[in-house]
């Protein structure tokens, strides 16, 4: 966001080098005091190219993403992303050689007094690396609080026993990183990372209630991609007092092919992206963690017509609110069901902030 009355290129994602995707998400700045804080800009005609006139096409979506599979440039070659929007702007990167990125080696964890803290290791062993920059996807099983083991029929209006495809107990939700995470190894004698945070996570997170697991990208960076990085990471993050490192400007290397004054906000990397995953559960984190639920969550009792004293699921419920859930069954001594807890579908149904099919990679 910014506060000028003009609107920007913002061009975010790197130039994959190996076997997968190329990812470029192109949208336009919006100023502070603008109802919506997302401006994407699809319609562009977005390709990268070689030095030796050779192009690769990707193919966008109404979101601004524009994808291209897995392109395998050769390392000697240089490159370049060129962009043309639907209305007749072209803008060009600087073209650039591929920089290698070597893997990582693990991502591991620390206990602190108030969560765990993740990193990441990694090295490389010919020394040639030296800027390291770090984005993660995260992924978690968690639980409501009450499990329901009844709904309401909505053709009958009924309470029947839930099925097992129905449930809403267990839900995977996911979130990005929206950090700058970078390193430099650039003034130690070996081009090693070692244990470089990447986020944490507090004891009362849902996120450790079953499992997590979260997915690292690594990207190698040159000393010009670094140092644009790193004042990103100044201009938002690490500002708070006078005596604060003040605003730069960002200086990408994009630009409009016919205006080279315009700002253009982004930086083009080329490089093989390595990733790792790995997956925590309550078995593996030492630690034993108390969950604080989001909401505030209640269970009360729902009584169901019967003129003789009780009375059975297929009655009609007289002071349940329609939309709360039925958690479980009360039944009298002889085993009728005479009644049902009940609770808000907060509390009741994760699927209100998550999705009950698990994700293809889930073990």
């Amino acid at each position: 966001m910014i506060t000028s009355a003009s609107s920007y290129l913002v061009v975010e994602g790197v130039i994959n080098s190996g076997n997968d995707s190329t990812i470029i998400k192109l949208s336009k700045t919006v100023n502070l005091n603008a109802q919506v804080t997302l401006n994407p800009l699809p319609g562009a005609t977005v390709t990268v190219e070689s030095d030796q006139s050779v192009s690769w096409g990707l193919t966008g979506d109404n979101n601004g993403n524009y994808v291209a599979p897995g392109l395998n440039l050769p390392a000697t070659g240089k490159y370049r992303l060129s962009i043309k929007t639907a209305d007749g702007r072209q803008y060009l990167s600087d073209f650039i050689i591929v920089k290698p990125t070597p893997p990582i080696d693990s991502i591991g964890y620390t206990v602190k007094n108030k969560g765990i803290e993740l990193y990441v290791n990694s090295h490389d062993p010919a020394n040639n690396t030296h800027y390291y920059r770090w984005d993660y996807n995260e992924t978690w099983l968690f639980h409501s609080k009450y499990e329901s083991h009844f709904m309401v029929d909505p053709s009958t209006n009924n309470i029947v026993p839930r099925p097992s495809d129905k449930g809403v107990y267990y839900c995977y939700a996911n979130d990005a990183s929206s950090n700058i995470l970078l390193n430099s190894t650039a003034k130690l004698s070996k081009d090693e990372v070692y244990q470089s945070p990447l986020t944490t996570i507090p004891f009362s997170s849902e996120k450790l209630e079953v499992t997590y697991s979260v997915l690292v990208r690594q990207y190698a960076l040159t000393g010009d991609a670094y140092q644009f990085y790193l004042n990103i990471q100044k201009n938002t993050e690490q500002l708070g007092s006078i005596f604060d490192a003040q605003p730069s400007q960002l200086q990408g290397n994009i630009h409009n092919v016919a205006d080279a004054a315009e700002p253009v906000i982004g930086y083009i990397s080329i490089t093989n992206v390595q990733s790792k995953r790995i997956f925590l559960t309550s078995a593996i984190v030492p630690i034993n963690t108390t969950t604080n639920y989001p909401y505030d969550c209640e269970q009360d009792t729902a009584l169901y017509r019967n003129k003789q004293g009780y009375n059975d699921v297929q009655n009609i419920l007289i002071n349940q609110p329609v939309t709360d859930l039925p958690t479980r069954a009360l039944f009298t001594p002889t085993g009728v069901i005479y009644g049902f807890l009940y609770s808000t579908p907060d509390c009741t149904d994760c699927t209100l902030r998550g999705t009950t099919k698990a994700p293809s990679f889930w073990r």
